[in-house]
């Protein structure tokens, strides 16, 4: 087959190609016998991977490696001293997993991962072939003393540390925990709605306020301008923590709820004033309230 003109151009192309120590090459596997795996990576020398620079993995097998495919290798050296370019497989992989897990950290990305090893003072799961920690006190919202029974669990977590330099890969449970205890107290202070009247109890006194617990781990303010009636200089004039009070709820915004003690009392219903009972009576006969009136007209059967 004749070569065409796209084809001294890649060879031109080729010819001109500086590779340095260190540059991430893209090739396509020509060959594999049971010591190294041979690319193409469009360069006027072939290169080569040699089984210990494509797998860090145990059971790997260059077995297992298809011609054709296109592979990501680091060059170590542009020249082996047998005319090929040394390239590393697992050394790409690696700066790519170490640029893919600085994303998941930049976006906050929720990770499913299994404790693969128990250390001191923490636990190891592995992120994308990286070996990373989550410490102890990142393992929950509370203390965990013994991490043994972490061992082969699922754990959600986010990545906190990526510092390729150190070769540090930190992430925490606990973040993400957090983050959906704040999503679900903000879908319980969002479902609240204003001008509902609840109960609650005064949990603290501030010079400005009062704050009471309404329950379910929520709370809100009442100003001390919505505590009374009248004025008053501080909320401890008519209000002590641990009291029981009924509240209307005057605003939700940006997760603050804002309260009015003074409102809900406003809204209580009135003792209706006493009816006197009434005596309808006829002119010839006198009123009467007796068992004798309240029998008077009612026929009964033979």
């Amino acid at each position: 087959m004749s070569e065409t003109m796209a084809d001294f151009e890649k060879e031109l192309e080729a010819s001109f190609r500086k590779l340095n120590e260190g540059d991430v090459v893209e090739g396509v596997i020509t060959g594999v016998d049971d010591n190294a795996v041979y690319l193409d990576i469009n360069y006027h020398a072939q290169g080569i991977v040699k089984k210990e620079d494509y797998s860090d993995d145990p059971s790997f097998s260059l077995q297992n490696v298809p011609v054709g495919d296109t592979v990501k290798a680091v060059v170590l050296s542009d020249d082996d001293g047998e005319g090929n370019v040394s390239l590393s497989v697992k050394e790409a992989s690696r700066a790519m997993a170490w640029e893919t897990v600085k994303k998941y950290m930049e976006e906050g990305t929720v990770l499913t991962l299994k404790v693969g090893g128990i250390v001191n003072k923490g636990v190891i799961v592995y992120v994308e072939g990286l070996r990373g920690f989550i410490p102890a006190s990142h393992l929950a919202i509370g203390y965990v003393e013994d991490t043994n029974p972490y061992l082969g669990k699922t754990v959600e977590a986010k990545v906190i540390t990526a510092d390729e330099e150190k070769n540090r890969l930190v992430l925490s449970v606990k973040e993400v925990l957090y983050d959906r205890r704040r999503e679900e107290k903000e879908r319980k202070i969002n479902a609240i709605v204003p001008g509902t009247v609840l109960s609650g109890k005064v949990e603290s006194l501030m010079p400005y306020g009062a704050f009471v617990d309404l329950g379910d781990g929520l709370s809100g303010l009442v100003h001390i301008s919505q505590i009374a009636n009248k004025r008053i200089e501080s909320p401890g004039e008519v209000l002590k923590t641990g009291q029981e009070v009924k509240v209307k709820v005057l605003k939700v915004e940006n997760g603050k709820i804002s309260l009015s003690i003074k409102a809900a009392q406003d809204e209580e219903p009135q003792d209706a004033p006493e009816e006197k009972p009434s005596v309808s009576y006829k002119d010839e006969g006198s009123a009467s309230t007796g068992l004798g009136a309240l029998l008077a007209g009612i026929k009964l059967d033979n």
